[in-house]
């Protein structure tokens, strides 16, 4: 896991579908090995490099609440 002021070129970033389009949510890009998070209010503040263990873990979390 390592945080990066800013993204590589060329990311898709995509809300989550269980955002509902509100403003409190998260936005995701996959890569090539894992996947990077970020604030969808504030998405120039930085994003969180995921490995897949990593992902998987936060995406059983996210999928409780």
């Amino acid at each position: 896991m390592s945080i990066s002021p800013s993204a590589p070129d060329g990311l898709t970033w995509r809300k989550s579908s269980r955002s509902g389009g509100g403003a409190q949510c998260v936005e995701l890009a996959n890569l090539p090995v894992g996947a990077a998070v970020r604030d969808s209010k504030s998405p120039d503040s930085g994003h969180l490099v995921l490995a897949p263990a990593a992902f998987d873990q936060f995406r059983g979390w996210a999928k409780q609440r």
